[in-house]
């Protein structure tokens, strides 16, 4: 219900922000007319008034439309109360079987659909549901088995049996979900429920924990969200914890990163006990798709006409998490107090890795050779090779990874659940 109220908030959000977008643009083509069409008097005072009367017939529509939507949701969501209060004594508490665990064989399911609608939703538009407090606002959570896991002593005795002292917290990519870590499971291993994680947990002996979050927020914000909750968990965790591994694929590699370096900068508990992170296609010195977008933006922004003011003001509303990968900002001094559609503006930060701590990468590109200038444009469709593996042409610049591999003839969803990769990662893991 929760999350069906966050669906009904964001289609009343997007009418008042269609209807906002649609007066200016409007308004614009009216004031475009005056210039081209009255650029001398007597016709440019007669333009005036006639813009003048226009403007406020059309204003008097946009502001009716305003209301009525404002009513609108008014009692819709009155109504929801209603129904929302009815299911919940309806539903006695403890009555739902929250210990049943959704496996990832749940993928196709119209619940796995949803969840995905909804990371969509959040990395796209993740910090305006954050500044509404929308119901669809992911926010930051642990994950185990489908289930959000919380951080105390009963959920992690409950959901882990024989804890381990050794920790791996896997976190996922841009609009997507803990889902990411079982997607094509059953083609590699025949069995739907086999992740990385679950191989760990066989191998190496690490308790395997999944976050989902906000993607949409800064990967800054999301790295010190993650790094006070790490000290709740080693807080609640049945035994004691020897050993944390972070995971991260693509720009949970990022968030990765900046928990690291946050615990160190904030003396977080569990830093001491941080022994590696491993990014798995994240763009550290930027993705080429997200620099792209915003110089078409910047160049629609430019051009004399409404079509053009549009489509650029629809890309501007991408969220400031898909703005951070543009450079793979980590922390707050990267962006902070900068304008975020500034083109050609790298501000990315030498930020020194956490001594004591093994850093690796794990790379792909599309072409059966590294070298083919194919693979060398595109990458693995997403981050390019020197981006993966942090090789700027700039000394100074570069990130010094403890070691990695680049795994040929795969793309970006490929190297999150490919056994190929995963023995990389155990043997780094393990060395």
């Amino acid at each position: 219900m929760k999350r069906m109220r966050g669906f009904i908030d964001l289609v009343f959000d997007l009418v008042e922000e269609t209807t906002n977008l649609t007066e200016r643009t409007h308004d614009a083509v009216v004031d475009r007319s005056v210039r081209r069409f009255a650029p001398v008097e007597p016709a440019k005072s007669t333009a005036a008034v006639v813009t003048g009367v226009q403007k406020l017939v059309s204003s008097v529509t946009f502001e009716s439309i305003r209301v009525i939507n404002g009513a609108t949701r008014m009692a819709v969501n009155a109504a929801a109360d209603v129904a929302e209060a009815g299911l919940d004594h309806a539903i006695e508490p403890g009555s739902a079987d929250l210990a049943t665990p959704l496996q990832s064989s749940a993928v196709g399911t119209a619940s796995w659909y949803l969840d995905y609608a909804q990371a969509s939703i959040n990395g796209f538009w993740g910090d305006h549901l954050a500044r509404k407090k929308s119901r669809l606002d992911l926010g930051m959570t642990l994950r185990h088995q489908g289930r959000h896991l919380p951080a105390t002593r009963e959920a992690f005795a409950n959901a882990f049996p024989n804890p381990t002292p050794k920790l791996c917290v896997f976190v996922h990519s841009l609009a997507s979900t803990e889902w990411l870590w079982s997607l094509s499971s059953e083609t590699h291993y025949g069995d739907p429920d086999v992740t990385f994680g679950t191989r760990l947990r066989d191998d190496l002996g690490y308790t395997p924990i999944y976050l989902r979050y906000n993607t949409g927020l800064h990967i800054s914000e999301n790295g010190k969200r993650l790094a006070r909750m790490l000290s709740e968990v080693l807080e609640a965790y049945p035994v004691p914890v020897e050993e944390i591994t972070l995971v991260g694929h693509s720009m949970g590699g990022l968030v990765a990163r900046s928990a690291a370096h946050y615990a160190r900068e904030h003396n977080e508990p569990w830093a001491e006990r941080l022994r590696h992170v491993v990014c798995i296609g994240s763009p550290h010195l930027g993705a080429p798709l997200e620099k792209a977008v915003n110089l078409l933006t910047h160049l629609l922004k430019r051009v004399d006409a409404a079509g053009a003011h549009v489509p650029a003001a629809l890309l501007d509303g991408r969220s400031a998490g898909v703005k951070d990968l543009r450079y793979g900002y980590t922390v707050d001094e990267e962006w902070a107090g900068r304008d975020p559609d500034e083109v050609f503006a790298d501000a990315r930060r030498n930020i020194p890795l956490v001594d004591g701590v093994g850093y690796y990468f794990l790379a792909a590109t599309i072409s059966r050779d590294p070298e083919h200038p194919l693979g060398e444009l595109l990458g693995d469709l997403m981050v390019r090779l020197p981006s993966a593996i942090g090789e700027h042409p700039e000394p100074a610049r570069r990130i010094h990874f403890s070691g990695g591999a680049v795994f040929p003839g795969m793309n970006h969803i490929h190297i999150a659940n490919h056994p190929d990769v995963y023995d990389a990662l155990r043997d780094l893991l393990a060395a």
